[in-house]
């Protein structure tokens, strides 16, 4: 059986520690594209403490879920978290750098969620259609980054980030195999359909 007051409480320390994890309204939506799609398999690429790994793995009892964590500590907590909820067995995490790590996996996902590096994106992107069959949805979390994305956004700062990002949803409008759709949620969606 699955800890859900375990869950509950990972999320609070993620909120008091300024972790970043899926906002509410955000997995909400994911949930409902998961109850829909019934995906056996699911690729994250950004485990951070191992909390949405867990949200998708309660929600499909069935599905294995690959994860991939630069962060050492965090894969370590996130390691303890899912042992803790109880979706240890569905999940299988990869502790690493996604750029090296994705290239060596050579198998086809239903769902893949990406909320890592956001200056990646295109890459991660190229990666994920690779790893896709027809049919696989493809999510990019915090898609419009604070509004930046959308507006004229040019501070050194962020600068690198932004134009990623833009980079990533201009590749996902234009590619003939790919169908997408941005819903302003959270800090945005991005939801892609490998259409051929």
């Amino acid at each position: 059986m699955y800890n859900l007051d375990v869950l509950e409480q990972i999320k609070k320390d993620a909120i008091a520690n300024h972790i970043p994890i899926l906002m509410d309204e955000t997995l909400d939506e994911i949930l409902d594209i998961l109850k829909e799609e019934k995906p056996k398999q699911i690729l994250e690429i950004g485990t951070a403490i191992g909390y949405s790994a867990s949200q998708f793995a309660i929600t499909i009892p069935d599905v294995h879920i690959d994860t991939i964590e630069l962060d050492e500590e965090r894969a370590n907590q996130a390691k303890e978290n899912i042992k803790n909820v109880g979706t240890e067995s569905q999940i299988t995490i990869y502790q690493g750098d996604a750029m090296e790590i994705l290239p060596t996996i050579n198998k086809q996902y239903d769902i893949i969620y990406i909320d890592a590096n956001k200056g990646k994106y295109p890459i991660y992107l190229q990666e994920a259609i690779r790893l896709s069959k027809v049919g696989t949805i493809i999510l990019a979390d915090n898609i419009l980054y604070k509004g930046y994305v959308l507006g004229d956004y040019n501070k050194h700062k962020q600068r690198t980030a932004v134009r990623h990002l833009r980079e990533y949803i201009i590749e996902t409008m234009t590619n003939k195999r790919l169908e997408t759709e941005i819903l302003k949620i959270g800090d945005g969606l991005s939801i892609t359909r490998v259409i051929s």
